[in-house]
């Protein structure tokens, strides 16, 4: 499989028994479109440096999109408890009430659960591991992440399968409405020369204009209204896009490029259009294209 999407979520559970502790984690990660690899992550207290490795650790499966990483550490049989540093809290306390005072109908009086989260308040003890033992607890989480990635990765490969087979049909309608265009072009000389002289019998019936100036007039207007080269390059486009869709690696802002340039013929296509037909079957050419584009933007 080629084409990998940019959504997707994956969990991975760990265990391990440290300093005769049950040290439990969860790690979960979900990823959406994003223009480049952008690695966010929320981490326990105590364990925020870990979150310095997670991208390079990411790189080798994910080469774009925003994500999100969790991680949740539970000790089983630690009996972690909360030091509070009274003095502060009471100074805080104090503070605030004098504040919500001085401006009363301005500001409302901070919660309980407001006042312990400020920094300095509250803080967990230890969690009672040697410093041996929290580093082999560090590489195994980091390890799990690893395996996080990979499974992300899978996740996002699935996803992408369902995405290519979406686009293909999408092209396979953008070929088909090239080729309609291109029958309708190639009737278009005789169609403007026989219009052309409908009009001009119209305007004056009397006047009679030579088949050479008619010739003249019609190569002038086939001149304006010609849009070979612009269906040439939407067939090499649509060639390269399939093209595209067999191959491996990131292709996501390569088809995101290919998709302006499609869209710039089809806007060519239907400036120039002198019939209906064509203008309708450049409108519907304009609409498939956008709904491919919108394809291609969930995917790396």
């Amino acid at each position: 499989m080629s084409i990998t999407s940019m959504t997707g979520f994956a969990r991975v559970n760990g265990q391990v028994a440290l300093n005769g502790q049950d040290v439990g984690w969860v790690w979960e990660i979900k990823s959406v479109n994003g223009k480049g690899l952008d690695i966010k992550s929320r981490l326990p207290w105590g364990y925020e440096e870990l979150g310095m490795e997670l991208k390079n650790l990411a790189q080798p499966y994910l080469a774009r999109g925003s994500v999100n990483a969790s991680l949740e550490i539970n000790f089983a049989t630690a009996n972690k408890k909360a030091l509070i540093d009274e003095k502060l809290l009471e100074d805080l306390t104090q503070r605030a009430v004098l504040l919500v005072e001085s401006n009363k109908g301005k500001v409302s009086a901070p919660s309980a659960a407001e006042l312990l989260g400020l920094k300095g308040v509250v803080e967990l003890q230890d969690d009672g591991l040697s410093e041996e033992a929290r580093n082999i607890l560090c590489q195994k989480i980091l390890a799990d992440f690893v395996v996080l990635c990979q499974n992300l990765h899978s996740e996002r490969m699935r996803e992408g399968e369902k995405i290519k087979s979406a686009l293909i049909q999408i092209l396979d309608k953008i070929a088909g409405n090239v080729g309609k265009i291109e029958a309708c072009a190639e009737g278009l000389p005789q169609m403007l020369q026989a219009k052309l002289k409908e009009q001009l019998r119209q305007l004056n019936s009397e006047i009679e204009f030579s088949e050479e100036r008619v010739a003249q007039e019609v190569v002038l207007l086939v001149t304006r209204a010609d849009i070979r080269e612009e269906i040439d390059r939407l067939k090499a486009h649509i060639k390269s896009a399939f093209e595209m869709l067999d191959e491996k690696g990131a292709m996501g802002r390569r088809l995101d490029f290919l998709c302006q340039e499609l869209n710039r013929e089809a806007n060519t296509t239907c400036s120039k259009s002198t019939t209906i037909e064509i203008t309708n079957l450049g409108m519907e050419l304009k609409a498939l294209i956008e709904q491919f584009r919108e394809q291609v933007q969930n995917i790396e």
